[in-house]
């Protein structure tokens, strides 16, 4: 990254919910209080899975690392812009914005791969029922989730090199609530400013596109192998193993899509504040709910453990 950078633009201004005066104290009550939900939900999933050995298997390793990526993120994002709500002096230094956006990145595609390891997951337990056992074993299991984690750390090292290579001139308020890229990219000033944000919005698209694709791959095989069980007991047995990932996904894509996806015009400032909360908040607010309530076996374990706790003589 050039130190040129450092000459120019020293600390950002993030502007984030100022435009929200009278509902800042209302945001931050319920950003928190979705906040902790969220630690305490995917931390509950994760201590669930480890406790309960009829859970040991790939597809609940998949969802700890899809916990784990989802704590980090919000973790990256949440507790700064929670802080700046009730703050005065909301600058962040140029090394600080600069490591936010490569840990939302890195989490938040990590994320995405993630889900498509799931899907292939789902892929293989319905459509090659009787290779499951070697073709998801504990070795290509841990290859998975590394190469998901490692695809993660590559997008947001890409990013956010290509953005923090980018000169700023000043002015240096940031009108979102995080070191996002739209909103930087319209501070920086040169020659090279419109290839760059082509470069990285096609990067960034194409990468959720593909894993969308590979995930739609997976659901049209599982769906064809369903559609062939010839009682309807075995397809709604088969397909319910699918409902809570691919319920998730609908979320995740779907709110992706409204911030990568989005049309180029004039629009207010606070929507855009608005729709980066549902991608940051929201999303990661909705996960551990949809995984608890529509997985039958995780909600079976949840009960158990509940039970235990309360009434440890009758089990």
């Amino acid at each position: 990254m050039q130190r040129a950078n450092l000459s120019a633009v020293t600390e950002f201004i993030l502007i984030g919910f100022s435009d929200f005066p009278h509902l800042r104290l209302l945001f931050f009550l319920l950003f928190l209080l979705m906040y902790l939900f969220t630690l305490l939900g995917n931390l509950l999933i994760m201590a669930i899975i480890r406790s309960e050995r009829s859970l040991h298997s790939p597809m609940y390793l998949f969802l700890c690392a899809l916990s784990i990526s989802e704590i980090l993120y919000t973790v990256a994002i949440i507790p700064r812009m929670l802080a700046d709500m009730l703050s005065t002096h909301r600058s962040i230094s140029w090394a600080a914005c600069a490591s936010q956006m490569f840990f939302s990145f890195t989490f938040g595609f990590t994320h995405s791969f993630l889900l498509t390891v799931m899907g292939y997951d789902r892929y293989v337990a319905i459509c090659h029922p009787l290779r499951y056992n070697v073709l998801m074993s504990p070795g290509v299991c841990a290859c998975l989730v590394a190469w998901s984690w490692a695809g993660g750390s590559v997008m947001g090292l890409v990013v956010t090199a290509a953005i923090f290579h980018l000169t700023f001139c000043g002015p240096n308020e940031v009108h979102h609530f995080a070191c996002h890229v739209p909103p930087l990219v319209k501070l920086a000033c040169g020659d090279d400013v419109s290839s760059v944000a082509l470069g990285v919005g096609l990067v960034c698209i194409m990468a959720l596109l593909g894993c969308c694709l590979l995930i739609l791959l997976s659901y049209a095989s599982i769906v064809a192998t369903i559609l062939r069980i010839p009682s309807a007991e075995g397809r709604h047995k088969a397909f319910s193993t699918c409902v809570s990932h691919l319920t998730v996904v609908v979320v995740h894509y779907g709110f992706a899509s409204v911030i990568y996806l989005k049309p180029k015009g004039p629009q207010s400032l606070e929507g855009d504040t608005l729709m980066g909360i549902t991608y940051t908040v929201v999303t990661p607010f909705l996960s551990p709910i949809i995984f608890s309530l529509r997985n039958k076996e995780l909600k079976n374990a949840m009960k158990k453990t509940f039970l235990s706790k309360i009434y440890p003589e009758k089990i």
